[in-house]
């Protein structure tokens, strides 16, 4: 996790939070709506079956030499039976008392209007019970008389049976939660999943890359996406003002230091006391060593500022380096350095030409800098099918046992370099040029031991 980051929270973990919460409430609710259900469902076909069996009994009752009697059928009774092993009571009432039954059933006592059942639950012999009473008019001796049925039966089994329902109940809400936690999960992975694409895509940018991001992402992503290109948008902007100053300030500070130094030279000429030579030399080497630190921190400057957004086109590295070689040409022959050329067929990659031409300038400035009079310097340019090396040979003596790599960080300079002019930087630029654009700097001693051999090795594209 990257320092600095004021991290709240996780999305995923609260949208899991959410949805687990609003799963776990929508499965109670189901459980409570599933039980509800059921439980009505088998209260009202218990209470059918009552009225079923009451029903019989009551059209089993009938008028015969003027009397009331009843021939309860075995069918009335036996139907509760099958439902459960509940004990079942019941009771005939006319207005003279009890026809036939049990006469202390607590149910009934309230006349029943006919075709009206009346349903009840009370208590009876220590146990509950659930009853239902109808009631119908029978003539006895041309006189209409209520007679009244009431059917009760105990509620074990029907409590069996409510518990039963209420296990099913709780495994579907229970199965309802597990499905819908694996679905909120779900959910939860694919709505982060284009932010986290999203995140991957740019974190695998390397730290010059200043691309605009064009991945497709949701309408509610939109407005990230569009603030961050235009953060990079002003960062690259502000890079390239950067490098603007850079090379306005390059050619400020140079031409002063330049200018300085030509009325030294001249004013050298001028003065015989050697006293006064002397001093004026000291000046004309601090005024040398002053343009090209600042011409080489400008230069370092310039080169991280534009390898955020490198150029990229097709560059000709015979021709880079056969025209740097020809530039440099007249600075050798001041030392009597020999500066010899060897490339043959063009070899191209694609690459930022100003950076690339910065480097190897650098390298071959240092070999012509450090090597004596009357030595030799080579510029090579091969190509193979997976790489593009330019390589700088000198005489300078090369590195003995030094760290090689050391010499490419800033500022860090050979243990030849004390009476010789120089800021570090050349092969920090180098080694940045190279990196780039996908490549290496390497150092080393050349093969005859004589001096040293730079190579910039760049793959093939």
């Amino acid at each position: 996790m990257s320092a600095g980051v004021n991290v709240s929270g996780s999305i995923r973990r609260r949208l899991l939070v959410q949805l687990v919460g609003s799963a776990a409430l929508l499965a109670a609710l189901l459980f409570i709506a599933v039980l509800a259900f059921v439980r009505n469902v088998a209260e009202e076909s218990h209470d059918r079956i009552l009225l079923a069996s009451a029903t019989s009994i009551l059209d089993s009752v009938s008028v015969q030499s003027g009397e009331l009697t009843a021939d309860i059928p075995y069918a009335a009774l036996s139907m509760l039976g099958n439902v459960s092993d509940d004990r079942v009571f019941y009771r005939i009432t006319h207005p003279g008392g009890t026809l036939t039954g049990y006469d202390d059933l607590p149910v009934g006592g309230v006349p029943v209007q006919p075709g009206r059942p009346v349903f009840e639950s009370a208590r009876y012999k220590g146990e509950g019970i659930r009853a239902v009473t109808i009631s119908r008019r029978l003539s006895v001796q041309g006189v209409p008389v209520p007679v009244q049925v009431s059917v009760a039966q105990t509620r074990l089994g029907q409590a069996a049976l409510l518990e039963q329902l209420a296990w099913s109940a709780l495994y579907i809400g229970a199965g309802f939660f597990v499905l819908a936690s694996a679905l909120a999960f779900w959910s939860a992975q694919s709505s982060i999943k284009p932010l986290r694409s999203l995140t991957e895509a740019v974190s695998r940018r390397g730290p010059k890359d200043l691309r605009p991001v064009t991945r497709p992402v949701p309408a509610e992503m939109s407005p990230l996406v569009s603030s961050l290109n235009s953060f990079i948008s002003r960062l690259q902007a502000s890079l390239a003002r950067s490098e603007d100053f850079i090379a306005e300030a390059a050619h400020r500070v140079r031409t002063p230091l330049a200018t300085v130094r030509t009325q030294a030279e001249t004013t050298l000429m001028r003065v015989e006391k050697e006293k006064n030579r002397a001093s004026l030399r000291e000046m004309i080497r601090a005024i040398d060593e002053s343009s090209r630190a600042a011409g080489q921190l400008l230069d370092h400057a310039m080169v991280s500022f534009r390898t955020d957004s490198l150029e990229l086109k097709e560059v000709n590295l015979t021709e880079l380096a056969r025209d740097l070689a020809e530039r440099l040409q007249p600075v050798a022959e001041l030392k009597d350095i020999a500066l010899h050329f060897e490339g043959g067929s063009p070899v191209c990659i694609q690459g930022d030409g100003i950076l690339l031409q910065n480097a190897v300038r650098n390298i071959l400035d240092n070999a012509i800098k450090y090597s004596g009079q009357d030595s030799e310097v080579w510029v090579r340019v091969a190509g193979s099918g997976a790489q593009q090396r330019i390589e700088v040979e000198d005489q300078a003596g090369g590195f003995g046992g030094e760290d090689t790599e050391a010499l490419t960080r800033r500022f860090v300079r050979g243990a030849n370099a004390k009476d010789t002019i120089g800021s570090g930087l050349g092969l920090t630029i180098a080694r940045e040029v190279a990196e780039a654009h996908g490549g290496s700097l390497i150092i080393k001693n050349s093969q005859t031991g004589a001096g040293a051999c730079v190579t910039l090795c760049f793959p093939s594209h």
